[in-house]
């Protein structure tokens, strides 16, 4: 909560007007709810199409003015010297804009440009701004303060920083909130920048990269909305419970037309069995992509025969050399599926040239009819055959020496894990992995090119990506932009594609700008200082990031016995249950059901990530598998062996430094095991 420096008088002032906009906004929702939608002509396509839309675009107006009763509509105020804006010297600052019966502004959308002096304007930049007042809100957007900072005051920097850090370590629970009224200079600049080209955050804990992508996400809907819903937007996570955390921040903001999914949702084809990791270490690498276009390719071959067409009583031969000089310039000149196509074209236009010899006037109607005769489909299938993806990787899976021959640049014991044990019978009943899928995306791709392209996608957790991943992710954006989301150190695949610029080349988006964000903002720095140990040994070519809070006992470090280790977390979460906000049991992911049983069996009542993300709205204790663990916040966190973490996975450091830098406010380490040396 942040305290009045005012009069209540003007506190219950500000109530009201906060009523007020809360009416108005009912009534713009009334107006465009209980309007009738016109609808346009007949029943042809095209009149279709457009009443459709105008359809879609209602629903999506009408969502976008619900008022959500735990979202306050404005969180500043901007009072300006005289003149500055038309008739108005003040402006309320909020999630979406509100205006009055006549179409007066009440509340201005923080992404319109009169709204930049909020983030931007400083004592020694003022840009006409006078006083910038931050308001308070309680959980359930009740109006509890405000904070003026006089931009003409020499202590006005102090007011902000301290506004700032009430609302970072305000309660909280449940998923994760907008940083809308806290976005700083160096956040905005990423938030509104252009459209194109791609940006890519490189964000250290705490720095605020995921509200970062998801506030950019609001911004370009605002600015570029016409252009976008030609594509649409598209939010990319790394699992379901990350989704689930963030999913309340984009509606929060009036956005609600962005899908928020899984890569493998938005891939689309289903996985059915599982990789050995370092199978799908190979599937995931680069130079897979080769492989497969070295595969796909050698399923041309190269003729024996020509071909003889016969019409009527004239018989028209195309020689074996034409046709192999056709093939040749074909070959890899195009798509696999065009390519096959177009020899069937070129080979009959190979007859048309003979028949215009002997004085005849064929048409296109007879070139397609060449086509589509059986000398020229037979030529076609040996030479040319038909194929789809499911066939080729089948193949390549279940023959060491076709496998040997297309991919060369694979070591020995890489294409010995590629190999299946029992190969299926057919391509047809081969059960596919995750990482196969990815394969299957690019085979499809060589054979024909996809259509269509997404306005913009945002990559979160994008360090944790494979080559191969991030090539099926850029195809399905060849047009549009991209929002990239990570940081190198928190990279725990071991297929992880590596540096940002090699990210970006995957991407296909090799004009992408990197940005970088290195302060803490919502990470304490003792926790900071405390799991930057690490980073010698995890990202060396990385630079420390800057903790800007320090809080009293924010981290403790624990030495158990083994015997009384489950005793310890248990004690600990119920002291961290004592205070306010959220609290999080981090363990390894074999350890946390056996921990989360203790908790319960002492009355504790948490949630289990992973199977109840629903109850991350309501419960305040939340036991976390290792592995789910990254993007997400909580006020307090109890870390349970972190030796048992690193031993999990082969970047078992990596995945450690994701966990010790979950908390907000308070973190506490127990261990029975010593503690990696970095840390000891």
């Amino acid at each position: 909560m942040v305290e009045s420096t005012l009069t209540s008088d003007e506190l219950s002032t500000e109530r009201d007007f906060l009523t007020e906009a809360r009416t108005a906004l009912a009534r713009m929702h009334h107006a465009v709810e209980g309007r009738e939608i016109p609808v346009i002509g007949g029943e042809d396509n095209d009149e279709r199409f457009t009443n459709e839309a105008n359809q879609r675009a209602y629903e999506q107006r009408t969502l976008a003015l619900v008022d959500l009763p735990d979202v306050p509509l404005f969180f500043g105020r901007l009072d300006y010297e005289a003149g500055t804006i038309e008739e108005l010297d003040r402006i309320y600052i909020g999630r979406r804009h509100v205006h009055d019966g006549s179409g007066a502004p009440l509340v201005i959308d923080w992404r319109a440009p009169v709204s930049v002096p909020f983030y931007r304007a400083t004592r020694s930049d003022r840009q006409r701004v006078l006083m910038r007042r931050r308001y308070g809100f309680s959980d359930h957007a009740e109006l509890t303060g405000f904070e003026d900072e006089p931009l003409t005051d020499a202590g006005a920097d102090s007011q902000a920083d301290a506004f700032l850090r009430a609302e970072i370590e305000r309660p909280r629970t449940g998923p994760m909130r907008d940083i809308v009224a806290t976005i700083q200079p160096e956040q905005d600049d990423l938030v509104r920048a252009p459209l194109h080209p791609t940006v890519c955050v490189q964000g250290a804990p705490g720095t605020g990269k995921t509200a970062v992508g998801l506030h950019r996400v609001a911004y370009l809907l605002y600015t570029e909305r016409e252009r976008l819903s030609r594509g649409g937007v598209v939010i990319v996570g790394p699992n379901h419970s990350f989704l689930s955390y963030i999913r309340k921040v984009l509606p929060a903001l009036g956005e609600v037309d962005v899908r928020q999914i899984t890569i493998d949702e938005l891939i689309s084809l289903p996985a059915a069995a599982s990789d050995e990791p370092e199978s799908a270490r190979v599937k995931g690498d680069a130079r897979m992509a080769g492989v497969l276009h070295r595969a796909l390719w050698s399923y041309v071959g190269t003729p024996a025969n020509g071909i003889l067409y016969s019409k009527g009583s004239h018989r028209y031969r195309v020689h074996e050399y034409e046709i192999v000089e056709i093939v040749a310039a074909l070959r890899e000149s195009t798509r696999y599926a065009p390519g096959r196509n177009a020899l069937a074209q070129r080979i009959a236009h190979a007859v048309l040239v003979l028949m215009e010899r002997r004085g005849e006037s064929p048409d296109d109607r007879v070139q397609n009819a060449v086509a589509r005769s059986k000398p020229v489909k037979e030529l076609v299938d040996a030479v040319w055959p038909r194929v789809v993806p499911e066939q080729v990787l089948h193949r390549l899976f279940s023959d060491a020496d076709f496998l040997e021959q297309v991919a060369h640049d694979l070591s020995a014991d890489e294409r010995a894990a590629l190999l299946w044990r029992k190969p299926p019978r057919s391509w047809k009943s081969a059960k596919w992995t995750e990482a196969d899928t990815i394969l299957l995306d690019e085979l499809e791709d060589l054979i024909e090119r996809r259509t269509g392209s997404l306005g913009h996608l945002v990559l979160d957790e994008a360090q944790d990506l494979s080559a191969m991943q991030l090539r099926a992710l850029g195809r399905r954006c060849r047009t549009g932009s991209v929002t990239v989301l990570g940081d190198l150190a928190q990279a725990t695949t071991p297929w992880a594609a590596g540096p940002w610029a090699r990210v970006l080349d995957h991407l296909d988006k090799t004009d992408g700008v990197v940005a970088e964000l290195d302060r803490g903002f919502r990470v304490p720095d003792q926790i900071i200082d405390f799991a930057a140990k690490l980073l010698p040994q995890i990202a060396p070519t990385l630079g420390v990031p800057r903790g800007i809070r320090s809080v009293a006992e924010a981290l403790s470090v624990v030495r158990a016995d083994e015997d009384s280790l489950v005793d310890s977390v248990v004690d600990s979460c119920r002291a961290a249950l004592a205070g306010e906000g959220s609290v999080a049991l981090i363990a390894a992911d074999d350890q946390v059901a056996h921990l989360r049983d203790a908790l319960v069996a002492a009355g504790l009542e948490p949630a289990l990530l992973g199977e109840t993300e629903e109850e991350m709205d309501t419960s305040r204790l939340v036991c976390v598998p290792a592995t789910l663990a990254k993007g997400l916040e909580f006020d307090a966190v109890v870390v349970a062996e972190p030796a048992r973490i690193v031993a999990a996975e082969p970047r078992g450091l990596q995945r450690l430094y994701v966990v010790l830098t979950r908390a907000v406010s308070r973190l506490r380490i127990i261990h029975a095991a010593p503690l990696p040396s970095a840390l000891a």
